[in-house]
């Protein structure tokens, strides 16, 4: 497993960053490049939609397992609100592009490589995944993730669609 320098961070200053990233508090706005640099995306500018932001890194064996499964959720939930936004957190943008190729996705990428969103959310590790609700309040957080999750998360994400 390769471990960067913004991972070791993440891991010791964790604890230091800000409680905004609480749970049914409002999700902390974040800004960032598109992995394509053609535009920007801020996870928490999204009123009204259900947003799954997802923190992950070329490396991160779970985010291979992941991506299949949130990009069928994109497709299938999409139209009724739902809206995924991964974040990646590598160092280096042509690893993300080479992880892409092998698992492509229909959904919005950003890129952090400075980690200044993952510090506003406390991310301990890869990938950790933030459901907030139309209202913009984070409802789950979730670290880590096995294909088996898959029922779960979709029928949360649902039950969520269905809130006003």
């Amino acid at each position: 497993m390769k471990i960067t320098a913004l991972t070791l961070c993440l891991l010791a200053f964790g604890s230091m960053a800000t409680q905004a990233a609480e749970l049914n508090a409002p999700a902390p706005g974040c800004r960032v490049q598109t992995l394509t640099g053609q535009s920007s995306v801020d996870p928490a500018a999204f009123p009204g939609k259900v947003v799954y932001l997802d923190f992950w890194a070329s490396w991160c064996i779970p985010c291979a397992k992941s991506f299949p499964v949130l990009d069928e959720l994109q497709s299938d939930l999409g139209g009724r609100g739902f809206e995924v936004i991964a974040i990646n957190l590598d160092e280096e943008r042509q690893e993300a592009l080479n992880f892409l190729q092998r698992h492509p996705v229909r959904f919005t990428i950003g890129a952090d490589p400075a980690g200044k969103c993952p510090r506003l959310y406390a991310v301990r590790g890869m990938p950790t995944s933030y459901l907030i609700d139309r209202q913009g309040r984070i409802r789950e957080v979730h670290e880590g993730f096995k294909t088996s999750d898959a029922a779960g998360l979709r029928a949360r994400i649902e039950s969520l669609l269905s809130e006003p």
